[in-house]
Formats: C-alpha cells, sequence, structure tokens
C-alpha cells in the first residue's frame, strides 16, 4: 500500500482518476488497514462514510510517506502538500485528494488542519526525542488533534469548547500509541518519552533497548499510563455535547484508548516484552457496551 501511495504522487502531474474511482480506493483503505477499530463501520451514517473515508486516507497516507517510504520522505511530504494545496485551489492529481477535495467543499473544510499532520510528519524526520512533556504535547497539536477537530467537522460542530475537548481525547489516544508503541519507536530511532522524565525515572538508553522493561522503566511507563487516563476523563465530556451515532463512535473511541492502557497495565507496564492490542472479542464488547450506554440512548 505504501509502495502505491509513493508511486501515486510521483505520478500525480498525469494522474487520470475518476471521483468515484478515488472514493473506493480511500473507503478499500478505511476497510483493510490496521486500525484498533474500523473507521467507516455501520455507526457511521451511510451519506458519510465516503467523506469519513476520505479524511482517513488522508491520514493514513501522510502517516505512510512519513514513516515508510523510502527515499526522500521531506521531498514526498513536500510534494504531497501541494497536491493538499490544488485540493483546495485547483485539481489534485493523488487519488485520495481527488476524492477528499470533494469533502472539503461539501463541509467548507479550512487547509491548515490537514498541513498541520503533513507538518507533524516533517517533525518526525527531525526530531527523534523531546526534552520534556511540553514538547510531547506541542507534536500532537500537530499530529493528532487536527484528526478529531476535522471529525467533528464533518458532523456540524465547529465551536472551540467541543474542539478543546476533542484536543484532549486525541491527544490522550496519540499517547497511548506511544506508550504502547515503545519498543516499536525505539526500533524506528524514535523515542517519545519525554528526556527530563527518563532522566527522574532512572530510565537509560539501554533500558529501551532490552527484551523486556526495568523496573525504572515500569514505573515511568505507569505514570504516563495514569496521566493518560486523566486526559480520556478530560475529553469524555464531548461524548454528551454531540447527537446521535456519533456518540457512539467517540464512545468507542474513548473506550478503546482506555482498554490499550487497562492492556499495558495488565502485563506490568512492560512494552518491550509484547505490544499490547484488543482482541476482537474485546472490541465486540467495547461496542456492545457504547451502544447500551443510557448517556448515548438518552440523546438519541
Amino acid at each position: 500500500m505504501v509502495e502505491t501511495h509513493v508511486a501515486a504522487i510521483l505520478d500525480a502531474p498525469t494522474a487520470s482518476v475518476s471521483p468515484t474511482e478515488a472514493r473506493a480506493l480511500c473507503e478499500q483503505m478505511a476497510r483493510t488497514h490496521y486500525e484498533n477499530f474500523t473507521v467507516t463501520s455501520w455507526l457511521v451514517p451511510r451519506s458519510m462514510r465516503s467523506h469519513v473515508a476520505a479524511l482517513y486516507a488522508y491520514c493514513r497516507t501522510v502517516d505512510d510517506i512519513g514513516d515508510e517510504a523510502p527515499g526522500d520522505r521531506i521531498e514526498l511530504l513536500n510534494q504531497y502538500e501541494a497536491e493538499l494545496e490544488r485540493a483546495f485551489t485547483g485539481t489534485p492529481g493523488h487519488p485520495v485528494l481527488v476524492a477528499l477535495q470533494e469533502t472539503i467543499r461539501r463541509f467548507d473544510l479550512p487547509r491548515e488542519p490537514f498541513a498541520r499532520l503533513i507538518e507533524a510528519n516533517r517533525i518526525d524526520q527531525r526530531v527523534c526525542r523531546y526534552a520534556n512533556y511540553e514538547d510531547l504535547l506541542r507534536y500532537c497539536v500537530h499530529s493528532a488533534n487536527p484528526v478529531g477537530r476535522l471529525f467533528l467537522m464533518l458532523f456540524g460542530y465547529r465551536d472551540e469548547e467541543r474542539f478543546a475537548l476533542s484536543d484532549a481525547t486525541c491527544t490522550a489516544l496519540q499517547l497511548t500509541n506511544f506508550w504502547q508503541d515503545i519498543g516499536r519507536d525505539r526500533n524506528a530511532g524514535r523515542v517519545y518519552l519525554p528526556q527530563d522524565e527518563l532522566a527522574a525515572f532512572g530510565v537509560a538508553d539501554e533500558d529501551l533497548d532490552a527484551d523486556r522493561a526495568s523496573v525504572e522503566l515500569r514505573r515511568l511507563v505507569c505514570f504516563e499510563v495514569d496521566r493518560t487516563r486523566r486526559l480520556f476523563s478530560e475529553g469524555s465530556r464531548l461524548i454528551d455535547s454531540v447527537r446521535g451515532r456519533l456518540r457512539v463512535d467517540l464512545s468507542l473511541f474513548t473506550r478503546g484508548g482506555l482498554a490499550i492502557l487497562d492492556a499495558i497495565e495488565r502485563q506490568g507496564h512492560d512494552t518491550l516484552v509484547r505490544r499490547p492490542t484488543l482482541g476482537r472479542s474485546e472490541k465486540v464488547g467495547l461496542l456492545v457496551s457504547s451502544l447500551l450506554s443510557s448517556r448515548w440512548r438518552r440523546k438519541l
């Protein structure tokens, strides 16, 4: 899939794809790419599925370029940003941007959140460590928070109060992914645990390269997990402020993130020994509990 993305970027000036074909590609990406939850399930109204898929495909493609594309990733990101600009001002060639252009126009979406996601991946090419938690939060402003804001805009919400709650949830989801992937990120040359906190808990680089987490690293991850849970709690107030099936989607993502944190805790806060994930039965259980939630039923 990554090679397809890169080829499409390089071929953008001469590429020819119909909006229907572009939407089909985005929907296929949303159905088949690994995630904790399928983003275009039946919970999303049918009329919205192609737009949610286009947004997802854009985010997924940007991340795949930044994480896995061969060659000069900065240049590829620059090319993708030029395609983004054409989606707002002209005729894009990349199929994901062809599909996204319709969504941008229909919902009057701003350019800045999309550009922030590209910048987050540029940051990943330049920065492999973060001095403190505040620096990590600033990264999340680019890497995670724009997704939640764009998602809310698709459903007609544009107020700063809901945006702030969404930011808390999206930052918590991003941090959860970091604590879930400490070993994987280290192998890729990235450390998202803040440097001052590594030092404060007595965690050395050698601890991050081990097959199992040291006592010091476990304590630090426990600290991070507890702090991330508080962010989820703060952001959960967003669920009560929206209508219809969107309540279930937001509940599901929050519960899913918390379930990953619970999985991290169950394995002793050691994510070097294995990457904690959710099994199918756990996902189904979260979905059912979200559907049966009294606060979702109350505001349908």
